[in-house]
C-alpha cells in the first residue's frame, strides 16, 4: 500500500507520528519522488543515502544560492539567498568561508578546549545542583550558545539577553513567541554590526563587517543574516544532537554502560553514532542548474530537490542495522553536517562540545533517569526534542578532570 508522503511536510508527524516508517517505505519504493506544489512549492523528495550524497557534493548542478529549507509559498524567497555563507555559491561562498574557517581550525580548537571543558564542567555541575532539569534548556543549550557568543564578541553583560532571546527563538511554544525573538536577535546584531565597523574587535563579528566582495564591504543586512546563521548554525544542530543523544543513550541503558566504562577509547565512535542517530537538521534543499538523472528520474533545471538527511542516515544500504544505535559503530561515514563544499565548517567544534558534555556528564552524575514525557519539535526542518526533563544525583566522587583530554581535534 502506497504511503502518503505529504506527511514529509507536516510538522505533526515529527512531534507525534513516525517519520522514520515513511522514509523506510520511501526508500524501498519511492527513493526520488515528486510532490506536487500546495502550500510549499513543488520538489523532489531524496531518501536513499548516495542519491543524497551525490546531490551534496556537486555544487555546480545543485545549488544553494535560492534557499536550502523548504519555506511555505506565502513566505517567499527566503531573505539569505545568495547573501550568507549557507545560502550562497562559489565565488560569494568561498570568500565568506575563507573568511571565517580559521576560527574553526585545529590549532584555535586546542587553544579553546580548556575553555570549553570548564565550561562544560560549570554547566553540569549546576544541573546537579538542582537536581531536575530540562537537560535541553539547562544543559544542551548552554555550553555552544556560549562558546558561540566568545566567538562573536558578544560582551558579557549583553549574554543573558542572548540566552533569552536564543532559548526563545528555538524553543517557545508558539510561532509568534520563535520569530518575535528572532527579530530581537536580528536587531541586536544589526547595532553590534556598526559598532565593529567602527571599533573593530578580534571576533567573527569583527571579521564578517571587514569582508569584501568584488571590491566592496558587505551591506550591513548581510553581515547580519552572516551573524544570524552562524549564531543559529553553531548552537541548533548541537543542542539537538546532544539533547537526542542523551535520550536515546538512556534509553538503552547497555549502550549507556559501554560508554561510561570505556569513555575514552569508546567516545569518538560514540559522538559520530548520536550525529548519525539524531540527524538534527531534517532536509537540506538545492535547485538543479542543469537536467540530470538521480535514482532514475529525471530531474529539470529549476527543480527544487530536497535531501531528507535523517532518512539517508537510516539507509541500510550505507549502514549496518541502522535502526540499532551503536556507540562503537565504524566506519560511519554519515551526513548529519552535510558533504562536498558545504559541510558544516564548525564540525570538529560541534563534535567537542558533545564530548565535553558526555565527560562531564558521566564524571559528575551518579543516577540519573526520564522525569517526565519528552517533548518534540514541530518542525520539519530540525529533528529533535524541545524539553527532555531529567532527574539527577551527584556521583559519590567527582574528579577533578575526568574525561577532559584533547583528544578528537585533528592534527
Amino acid at each position: 500500500m502506497r504511503h502518503d508522503i505529504s506527511h514529509l511536510v507536516d510538522g505533526a508527524t515529527y512531534r507525534y507520528g513516525n517519520p522514520f516508517a515513511l522514509w523506510r517505505w520511501m526508500r524501498e519504493n519511492e527513493p526520488v519522488v515528486w510532490h506536487e506544489p500546495g502550500i510549499f512549492p513543488g520538489f523532489w523528495s531524496l531518501t536513499r543515502f548516495d542519491e543524497v550524497r551525490e546531490v551534496l557534493r556537486d555544487a555546480t548542478t545543485f545549488s544553494s544560492s535560492s534557499g536550502i529549507l523548504l519555506r511555505p509559498l506565502a513566505q517567499g524567497e527566503d531573505p539569505g539567498s545568495n547573501r550568507t555563507l549557507a545560502l550562497s555559491d562559489p565565488p560569494r561562498h568561498n570568500v565568506l568561508r575563507g573568511a571565517i574557517a580559521g576560527w574553526f581550525a585545529p590549532r584555535n580548537l586546542r587553544l579553546l578546549a580548556q575553555s570549553l571543558n570548564s565550561a562544560a564542567h560549570s554547566i553540569v555541575r549546576e544541573a546537579v545542583r538542582a537536581s531536575r532539569i530540562d537537560f535541553v534548556t539547562d544543559v544542551a543549550a548552554k555550553l555552544p550558545l556560549e562558546v558561540v557568543c566568545t566567538f562573536l564578541g558578544i560582551p558579557d553583560e549583553d549574554r543573558p539577553s542572548i540566552v533569552e532571546w536564543s532559548t526563545d527563538a528555538f524553543c517557545a511554544g508558539t510561532a509568534e513567541e520563535r520569530s518575535i525573538a528572532h527579530l530581537q536577535i536580528l536587531d541586536y546584531f544589526g547595532d553590534l554590526v556598526e559598532r565593529r565597523r567602527v571599533e573593530p574587535g578580534e571576533d567573527l563579528v569583527s571579521v564578517l563587517a571587514g569582508v569584501r566582495f568584488e571590491g566592496e564591504h558587505l551591506p550591513l543586512d548581510e553581515v547580519v543574516l552572516n551573524c544570524d546563521n552562524l549564531l543559529v548554525g553553531g548552537t541548533e544542530n548541537v543542542r539537538l544532537a546532544m539533547s537526542g543523544g542523551m535520550l536515546a543513550l538512556l534509553e538503552r541503558p547497555e549502550q549507556w554502560a559501554l560508554l561510561r566504562d570505556g569513555f575514552d577509547d569508546v567516545v569518538d565512535s560514540a559522538v559520530e553514532e548520536i550525529l548519525r542517530w539524531t540527524s538534527s537538521a531534517t532536509h537540506i534543499l538545492r535547485r538543479a542548474q542543469r537536467d540530470v538523472v538521480l535514482g532514475g528520474q529525471r530531474i529539470r533545471r529549476g527543480d527544487l530537490v530536497v535531501c531528507w538527511l535523517t532518512s539517508a542516515n537510516r539507509d541500510p544500504a550505507q549502514f549496518a542495522d541502522p535502526d540499532v544505535l551503536d556507540v562503537r559503530r565504524t566506519p560511519n561515514r554519515h551526513l548529519a553536517l552535510g558533504a562536498g563544499p558545504h559541510y558544516c565548517v564548525g564540525t570538529q567544534l560541534a563534535k567537542l562540545e558533545i564530548r565535553a558534555v558526555l565527560g562531564e556528564f558521566f564524571a559528575q552524575v551518579g543516577q540519573v533517569a526520564v522525569d517526565g514525557e519528552p517533548e518534540y519539535l514541530d518542525s520539519i526542518v530540525v529533528n529533535g526534542l524541545r524539553r527532555l526533563p531529567l532527574r539527577l544525583t551527584a556521583a559519590d566522587r567527582v574528579p577533578s578532570s575526568a574525561h577532559r583530554t584533547l583528544a578528537g581535534i585533528p592534527g
